[in-house]
């Protein structure tokens, strides 16, 4: 089922950090820092912009912006801006590949010793084993 615009907004709103001193006017030469938080998240291709009351998704269009219709297919705006957070640590890659004949020869280590290299030799040597101490 694709993604409204609406629904976006609604996962999204959450998602983004609030920051303060997003929005400034300039009156003159003076520059104003509006006091009014607001939460944003950016792409290449499409912003999300919500604050206190209300919130709207845009997509970059050249040089400006274009409120996107809010029965769109926003799929593609939510696969973009989506921030997942990641629990625990990152996974190493487990598609390492070892040729059989290398496999071979590391199944044939004996249990209770490791291979170790130094200086670029490869030998044998036996594992330490840790007891619990009582105390």
């Amino acid at each position: 089922m694709s993604k409204t615009v609406q629904t976006v907004k609604n996962s999204l709103k959450f998602k983004a950090q609030e920051k303060e001193g997003l929005l400034t006017v300039r009156f003159g030469v003076k520059k104003f820092v509006l006091p009014v938080a607001a939460r944003m998240l950016c792409d290449g291709k499409y912003m999300f912009l919500s604050f206190g009351a209300s919130s709207e998704l845009y997509e970059v269009n050249g040089k400006g912006l274009t409120a996107m219709d809010k029965d769109a297919d926003a799929d593609a705006a939510f696969e973009a801006l989506n921030v997942t957070k990641r629990r625990g640590r990152p996974r190493k890659n487990s598609e390492t590949a070892i040729s059989p004949e290398l496999q071979k020869l590391l199944s044939e280590i004996p249990a209770g010793h490791k291979l170790i290299v130094v200086d670029g030799k490869a030998r044998l040597v036996k594992t330490r084993t840790r007891r619990k101490k009582n105390g």
